[in-house]
């Protein structure tokens, strides 16, 4: 069911200087910084020959990963996330396994503008997952 792996993405307590570190010291290519209101982050991305690092940061207070960056101050990874083809046949194919999907189920717009789901990390060996239509 799941496809190659899309990104791995990590929470930084300062996205600008995370994504100098990248580019300067690991010479990589690294996007412009992507805000994301409706997700609470604001993401760069580290583009690889076969994946991307998605770099996070929360965005306001209410971010969905201030919480994660309160308990690792200096950041740290946060999720996987795989490829699949249909993520509404992906989604009720988990769901039938018993896996659990976060929020309300629905597919939401990611940073890619392609819908997403995030699978809870009890279910996958601690590790939250997310799924992005390829």
């Amino acid at each position: 069911m799941i496809g190659r792996l899309n990104h791995v993405a990590i929470v930084v307590p300062d996205l600008a200087a995370a994504a100098a570190q990248y580019r300067e010291v690991l010479g990589a290519a690294v996007s412009a910084p992507h805000p994301l209101p409706k997700h609470g982050v604001t993401v760069v991305f580290v583009e690889l020959p076969n994946s991307k690092i998605e770099l996070l940061e929360p965005l306001g207070e209410a971010s969905p990963v201030r919480g994660f960056l309160d308990r690792n101050p200096a950041g740290g990874i946060h999720h996987l996330c795989y490829e699949v083809s249909d993520i509404i046949a992906a989604r009720d194919r988990l769901r039938a396994k018993g896996a659990r999907i976060l929020g309300d189920g629905e597919p939401q717009i990611g940073a890619h503008d392609k819908p997403v789901l995030f699978l809870h990390p009890k279910d996958f060996c601690g590790t939250l997952i997310e799924l992005e239509q390829a």
